[in-house]
């Protein structure tokens, strides 16, 4: 797994580690915090291993943990949006204006005077340096004056303070949210402790897949914002903004310039379960034996001005407004921006954010025989939709269908009692009114069902927020960080249950839990109706799973070849820990065009690929000429 969120780096379970920090063990509280002042450039490691901050002073860890704890806390996870655009000086807009021909105004053209008779149409400056567009008709000049206009919507879940992907690799004006889906793809290798040379080396590359994208694009300058603004105010669109938008990017660049991969691809969006949706192809893909290996991602960067507005003018967002309603305030703080968002508490709308997450799958048998790190299995995911709707963005019935699947597995693989008493829900938990009535009333529907009495349920969203089609990613990550440490996350915000929560028989609590899991229910409710629920085992039930599969000597031979594949991975992390990434983007390297292949019919062969390309079908027709 790798990625990035709002708490911070996904691999070695940093971003987990963030969210429950006080519940850790002393020694890694302070690893937790170290990593994260590294990751914000608030220390740097030197070559003889010592720390040293911004004014050249020396620190150990001890004193680092001391001196930036409350710096980290204040600026990782949801919090008051940190682009000037948001807050003081305000988000650049146009106001139009109807000044007369004969009004005394002065225009200067190019360092000359506006010219009589006027154009019909003008790009100008104004005296004080400001284009102004103008315009003349009937008399009259029609100017778009540029101002700002201060922020509606102030809080966001924006990668920890200090950390830019586009600077850890040669970024040429790429959009945020591919920048940060290379970091999280490297990420994720990182942790893997594989080989990625040799594990290709001994597939067939058609073996491979990659399936990631994002729910709405690439919507910053660099990307469809820049390009959708372009003509209007006067810009020149570059020719990078167009191909870079799409939404299946992401698996673009992994393909092009972190795996050099020639198998499957592509993305499936489904708004907020995106990151569900490209699991399950992967889940699929390697069930039906095509696909032996598939990195599944997302990568969200939808923190604009113009994103952020959309989503405000549908009553979704919470915007300062609310929160003041909310708690009878006449001004907003720094800590009321960290409370925003509060799921199954009362509360006024979702806290946008940003987040890139990764995951390596594997089938069970490559995974043993190349020692593979297990952190968890993926039995199921399942899609359905709401059928007939009101509102496009309203809930619907989709959601009890893909949670009552989802159980019906769990019991299927754990039993009864170990539905009940060793699973909990990663809630969608998005913080809107409306959403902590119908999800509460899918999960205590279905707890009905199956004779549970107190599901825990995480709610990680009141951490890092909502990341759009990044946020069961987010969910899954988390669970994975539970499996690893034996804590659910609580949700802070939490003062009280609403009074409308379906939450009988619900466990919602503040505090971190104490859980050992054998499973994990992932869930989304995406807008349009898209909904799913993925089932995650723990890497205990997993491999008991393996052992009836392949039986204990399979198991036992994994576990010593194992041991080199986590001690890699471990050493990638001290790196991480350190802010010390090693980013892969091999642009132009190994660039092929067709001429090079070998075309045979029955396989290619591909420089550079140990293995052809198999060109063998399965074909469920039968011949025609038989």
């Amino acid at each position: 797994m790798g990625g990035v969120n709002a708490a911070g780096r996904t691999s070695g379970h940093q971003a987990f580690r963030r969210t429950v920090l006080d519940a850790l063990p002393a020694e890694e509280q302070q690893r937790t915090v170290v990593g994260l002042a590294a990751m914000m450039q608030l220390v740097t490691r030197q070559a003889d291993g010592h720390w040293q901050d911004i004014h050249g002073n020396r620190l150990d860890d001890a004193e680092i943990a001391a001196r930036f704890r409350q710096q980290v806390i204040d600026h990782t996870l949801i919090r008051r949006i940190e682009d000037e655009a948001f807050n003081a000086d305000g988000i650049p807009a146009n106001r139009q204006a109807q000044l007369r021909l004969d009004a005394p105004l002065v225009f200067k053209v190019r360092r000359r005077q506006l010219p009589d008779p006027l154009p019909e149409t003008w790009q100008v400056r104004d005296l004080d340096g400001r284009q102004v567009e103008v315009s003349v008709p009937a008399g009259v000049l029609d100017v778009l004056l540029p101002e700002r206009r201060q922020a509606l919507v102030r809080a966001a879940g924006q990668l920890p303070s200090g950390f830019a992907p586009d600077r850890l690799y040669r970024s040429v004006h790429h959009p945020r949210g591919l920048s940060m889906a290379v970091f999280g793809a490297s990420d994720c290798l990182g942790q893997s402790g594989l080989d990625w040379e040799s594990l290709r080396d001994g597939l067939d590359p058609d073996q491979i897949a990659v399936y990631a994208g994002n729910s709405i694009g690439q919507l910053d300058d660099p990307g469809w914002g820049g390009l959708l603004k372009s003509f209007v105010s006067g810009n020149r669109a570059t020719s990078k903004q167009m191909p870079l938008g799409y939404g299946q990017m992401p698996a673009d660049f992994i393909n092009a310039y972190v795996l050099g991969s020639v198998g499957a691809t592509g993305a499936m969006l489904g708004a907020c379960a995106s990151f569900l949706y490209n699991l399950r192809l992967g889940i699929e893909d390697i069930r039906s034996g095509t696909r032996r290996v598939v990195m599944v991602g997302t990568s969200d960067a939808p923190i604009t001005p113009e994103v952020v507005e959309g989503f405000r003018s549908m009553g979704a967002l919470a915007d300062d407004d609310s929160l003041k309603a909310l708690d009878a305030l006449s001004l907003l703080t720094d800590a009321d921006y960290q409370r925003a968002c509060r799921p199954f508490a009362r509360n006024c709308g979702f806290t946008i954010a940003e987040a890139s997450q990764f995951v390596l799958l594997m089938d069970d048998t490559l995974a043993l025989e190349t020692g593979a790190q297990i952190l968890a299995s993926v039995p199921g995911v399942f899609v359905n939709a709401d059928g007939w709707k009101r509102s496009i963005s309203a809930p619907g019935i989709g959601n009890y269908i893909t949670l009552g699947k989802a159980a019906t597995l769990a019991r299927e693989i754990l039993g009864e009692r170990g539905l009940r008493e060793r699973t909990f829900i990663h809630a969608h938990a998005t913080s809107t009114p409306k959403n902590r009535v119908t999800e509460s009333h899918v999960l205590d529907a279905v707890a009905r069902a199956h004779d549970i009495t107190d599901w825990p349920v995480a709610a990680v969203k009141a951490f890092v927020g909502h990341s759009q089609g990044s946020a069961a990613g987010d969910q899954l990550v988390s669970a994975l960080g539970s499996f690893a440490h034996g804590l659910v996350p609580g949700i802070p915000t939490l003062d009280a249950v609403a009074d409308d929560v379906h939450g009988e028989r619900l466990r919602l609590f503040r505090e971190p839990l104490t859980f050992e899991a054998d499973a994990a229910f992932i869930n989304a409710k995406g807008f349009g109706g898209n909904n799913a629920t993925g089932l995650l085992l723990s890497p205990a039930a997993t491999e008991r799973l393996l052992v009836k599969r392949h039986g204990q000597a399979a198991v036992d031979a994994w576990r010593e070849r194992a041991a080199d594949v986590r001690a890699r991975g471990e050493a990638y992390l001290a790196r991480a820990d350190a802010a010390d990434f090693a980013v892969i983007y091999r642009f132009g390297e190994g660039v092929l065009e067709g001429p090079e292949l070998g075309v045979d019919a029955d396989g290619i062969r591909i420089p550079g690929y140990a293995r052809p390309v198999s060109l063998a079908v399965d074909n469920p027709f039968g011949r025609l000429d038989d």
